[in-house]
């Protein structure tokens, strides 16, 4: 079996291990306490309710500091350790480990020290323990907390909410289902006002973790005893009530000897009329042996619970540092190989972006199927096209010779101005495609888990991805403008040709042969009058034809119609060439090249260099190294419990 000292000594151990981590419970830690799930004996006591006596009667020393209103303004977690006899008495703090302190006037001090250090010379109360270690044959193993006095009004140079701050910082340590109360209470006062036990009986309804101590029985008025108190009465607990006569005043003014002061104590138990039947348990070396045996026990019992809660502790923390990632090693090579994982990851989930294993792609397609579509229906063709402009075009393509056949040189100007609109929503929907893949950059690079933790090496992609996504863009625009120049520089001459073969079907078929029915071509072409027989077919006069009137409006109407028509070939060409030009020049550049110059730019740097791209958020370096220090505190807990022989 684990002897009392292994149990006690290995909780002594692993609880200043948690302060100097800065676990001391009470947290919004992301993991559980180990802290919180250790068992400890928690001292609460009303203010002058004899509670420092008690313990420097347990450990036998003058050691705590004393005064009036608030002494004692952060925890002390005071763990007691046997020794044989052949060794001095010292103490050792937990924030001063090299040093041992055999002056216990000196130890009375560095607690007022340290605790002015957290809440300076002032009133207020931190809950930042104190620990302190005291090594001496005088007393049992043995881990207490002492916990500020609770009080009910605030004095001069307290906060205002005092009261409320050290009740809450009592509750802290009570309501743990791990922890032991050792409520005391002066027997001069009603022990249905001690605030002690109001406190324990609200977080520990049914007694079990509360053991009851009654200080100042000597001081009691004559003819009254505690009796009903000590026997569970007045106020029943689990755990039988201790009673303790402590040092007076005088005594402590005089510095009485601890020893000859429980030699006393002993005395008036024994010969007390009220209490003799009772001497065997009473008194502070009872207590403190009582409180040893019973903190042992609980010790046993919740350790498997502690090691499960280990146990999860290390597999949560191996996951999170898993996440947040390793340390970083230093030499350059195994750095840009860091570096050279880090962008393959973001170019990964860049990708499927872009091929539909993640949401966002999608947004590239519906350009091309609803914006360049519905800007190429808002193009003003109807007003380009108008019978006005078209009258004014061919006139001035005409220039001082009206045209003899067909207004070509008008033709190819109302073509060519029309075309010079498609340039709007060639360029729209490049830039369109570009602002989505910025955006998916961002996304990806948000989403890559493993560049989190380095803001600088995100901003160097971003701004890399930035620049070629530019370069892409730039060289998108060329293309799709040469493809609307393109369809500028040569006209679609079979379109034009069969415009005559229709004009020329207006009328309908021919008649057959013997039909005396006049054809279209005789009605346009009628046989020479009598007048005209003889003269130059040109100089023939001819029956007015609307149709053949070149400077007529249904003339002009049909030209505007017959561009009209050429210009929706076009649109429907372009609607079909823009989106290839765009995917070919950014999208299937960006899947393949995105990051090209980078990868150039840092094989070209030096550690220095790389190790600034990989300089990481302090605020993640912090957690990783508090995390990687609480997994060492748990893994060694763990050994070290396991290494007792009654788990086994």
């Amino acid at each position: 079996m684990a002897t009392m000292e292994s149990l006690i000594g290995l909780i002594n151990r692993i609880q200043r291990a948690c302060t100097a981590l800065g676990d001391y419970g009470g947290g919004d830690s992301t993991f559980s306490s180990l802290w919180d799930a250790l068992p400890s004996v928690a001292v609460v006591g009303g203010q002058s309710s004899g509670k420092s006596s008690v313990l420097e009667s347990i450990v036998g020393r003058d050691f705590l500091p004393r005064g009036s209103g608030i002494v004692t303004r952060r925890p002390l977690v005071l763990q007691l350790h046997q020794t044989d006899g052949r060794q001095e008495e010292y103490a050792e703090f937990g924030h001063l480990p090299r040093r041992r302190f055999t002056d216990f006037s000196l130890v009375r001090k560095e607690i007022q020290d340290e605790t002015d250090r957290i809440t300076g010379k002032t009133k207020q109360i931190s809950p930042i323990p104190i620990h302190l270690s005291i090594y001496s044959p005088k007393v049992v193993n043995l881990t207490l907390i002492d916990l500020p006095g609770l009080t009910k009004v605030a004095v001069e140079g307290q906060s205002e909410t005092i009261v409320e701050d050290i009740e809450n910082m009592v509750r802290l340590y009570v309501e743990k289902p791990n922890s032991i109360i050792l409520a005391i209470s002066p027997a001069n006062q009603d022990i249905a006002t001690s605030d002690a036990i109001k406190l324990a009986k609200e977080v520990d309804p049914t007694g079990e973790r509360t053991f009851g101590v009654l200080t100042k029985l000597d001081l009691m008025d004559k003819g009254t005893n505690a009796l009903d108190v000590l026997e569970g009465r007045a106020y029943r607990l689990q755990h039988p009530w201790v009673g303790i006569v402590n040092r007076s005043q005088a005594d402590i003014n005089k510095n009485t000897d601890m020893l000859y002061a429980r030699r006393r104590e002993r005395e008036y138990f024994a010969t007390s009329p009220d209490y003799g039947h009772l001497a065997n348990k009473m008194g502070s070396e009872y207590l403190a042996k009582l409180l040893s045996e019973h903190l042992e026990r609980v010790i046993k019992s919740k350790l498997p619970g502690i090691v499960s809660m280990i146990n999860k502790g290390i597999e949560e923390m191996e996951a999170e540092l898993d996440r947040l990632g390793r340390p970083i090693a230093v030499d350059a090579g195994a750095q840009l190989y860091t570096i050279l994982e880090l962008c393959r990851a973001f170019d990964k989930i860049f990708k499927e972006h872009l091929d539909g294993g993640r949401p966002g792609g999608d947004r590239i397609y519906g350009v091309f199927d609803n914006q360049l579509p519905a800007a190429l229906r808002k193009l003003p063709f109807d007003r380009h096209l108008s019978l006005q402009n078209v009258k004014k075009i061919v006139s001035e393509a005409d220039g001082y010779q009206p045209h003899l056949i067909a207004p070509e040189q008008g033709y190819r100007r109302l073509i060519e101005g029309s075309l010079n609109y498609f340039r709007g929503p060639a360029e729209a929907s490049v830039d369109a495609v570009h602002f989505v893949l910025k955006e998916l950059v961002r996304k990806s690079i948000g989403e890559t888990e493993e560049l989190r933790r380095f803001p600088t090496l995100q901003s160097a992609l971003a701004a890399a991805a930035g620049e070629a996504l530019e370069k892409f863009r730039d060289e998108s625009k060329k293309t799709v403008v040469r493809l609307v120049e393109m369809e500028s520089s040569y006209l679609t001459v079979d379109f034009f040709r069969k415009l005559p073969q229709e004009v020329e079907n207006v009328g309908g078929p021919a008649p057959p042969p013997g039909d005396r029915r006049t054809s279209s071509a005789d009605r346009k072409n009628p046989p020479p009058s009598d007048r005209d027989r003889g003269k130059p077919a040109a100089e023939r006069a001819s029956p007015v034809d609307p149709l053949g009137d070149r400077y007529a409006d249904n003339h002009f109407r049909r030209i505007g119609s017959n561009v009209s028509s050429y210009i929706g070939m076009v649109s429907d060409t372009l609607r079909s060439t823009i989106p290839k030009a765009v995917v070919f020049c950014q999208v299937k550049e960006a899947k393949q090249n995105l990051l090209n110059y980078f990868y150039t730019q840092i094989g070209k740097k030096e550690g220095k260099q790389l190790a600034e791209l990989l300089d990481e958020d302090p605020t993640l370096m912090s957690k990783r190294l508090d995390i990687a220090k609480r997994l060492d505190l748990y893994k060694v807990s763990r050994d070290e419990i396991e290494a007792v022989s009654w788990v086994r």
